[in-house]
């Protein structure tokens, strides 16, 4: 290809899926594609979706949401129904109750685990809080109250945290004589460093709200009552944005970070290129030269 051209998926790893997202869109949907609101009860879970955007409530209150086989299980299935989902475009994770985000996986199933199946359950939780981080779409966590261990590690996969002025943060594995298993140890590091991650993990404690704002961990903090609200506000303001655009920001922001920076620029050039061949790109810049709001129709192919 000669100079003033390029070559895509020379340094792209992930060109196929911006081809899948970007290039190949399956139908065209409006703008918020549904305002009835959508309802799917499980047994520890509660999956709500209207206006392009679905709030996943873990629900064992009585047990503080704490997590379990069966609850991850739940996740799972709710994850691929997200997934298929061609309506939603932005994913909130809450607690129910006013304790809770989660307060860790469930003790009573851990003390019973032999270690091939402390193996096992760590890999299933790896292998389900993975897939969230994932998702095209954008995930928030609401943390509206603790979030130890597996729920730390829960809202870590997240794309950003709002919490409540009563949210604790922590990875207190360390008191019960066992280390992180859902991925809170490689995924603490990289978001808020080494030393500050290991210093959370050998001592067990915990962070308020706003000593985990301090150092990064959380966004913005609100008062309980007024949590909700907030996310629900900039989630609204997310789903009035491109479906496809916000795929390729968040893949491209996910995947530059295990990156130099060459080959990070290298997937945000490709990824800017390959958005203007999605209809949105022209919706857009449309809209901005006659000056009037865009109404993205752009969707992702599943």
């Amino acid at each position: 290809m000669g100079k003033e051209g390029f070559e895509l998926g020379t340094t792209i790893p992930l060109l196929p899926f911006f081809f899948r997202c970007i290039v190949q869109p399956r139908k065209a949907i409006s703008y918020y594609p549904c305002n009835k609101e959508k309802t799917v009860t499980y047994s520890s879970i509660e999956l709500t979706s209207t206006e392009g955007i679905a709030t996943l409530t873990f629900n064992r209150p009585k047990a503080l949401n704490a997590l379990n086989t069966s609850l991850l299980e739940e996740l799972a299935d709710a994850l691929d129904s997200i997934e298929k989902d061609e309506e939603i475009r932005v994913l909130i994770l809450t607690g129910a109750g006013e304790k809770s985000f989660i307060a860790g996986a469930d003790i009573t199933e851990i003390a019973t685990l032999t270690p091939l199946a402390a193996k096992k359950f760590a890999q299933f939780g790896q292998k389900i809080i993975s897939k969230l981080q994932g998702l095209a779409i954008p995930v928030i966590a609401a943390v509206n109250g603790y979030a130890l261990g597996g729920g730390c590690e829960m809202a870590l996969a997240c794309d950003f945290i709002y919490a409540s002025e009563k949210a604790l943060f922590g990875l207190p594995e360390i008191t019960l004589g066992v280390v992180p298993g859902f991925g809170g140890t490689q995924r603490l590091p990289r978001l808020i460093g080494a030393n500050l991650a290991k210093e959370m993990i050998f001592t067990g404690k915990h962070l308020s709200a706003a000593e985990a704002k301090a150092i990064g961990l959380v966004n913005k903090i609100f008062a309980p009552e007024e949590l909700r609200a907030a996310v629900n506000e900039v989630a609204l303001l997310i789903a009035t944005k491109g479906k496809a655009s916000l795929c390729a920001a968040k893949q491209t922001v996910n995947q530059g970070l295990n990156a130099d920076l060459a080959t990070g620029l290298g997937i945000e050039r490709d990824a800017f290129a390959l958005c203007l061949a999605n209809p949105d790109a022209k919706e857009g810049t449309s809209a901005f030269l006659e000056k009037r709001k865009p109404v993205f129709t752009g969707d992702l192919n599943s």
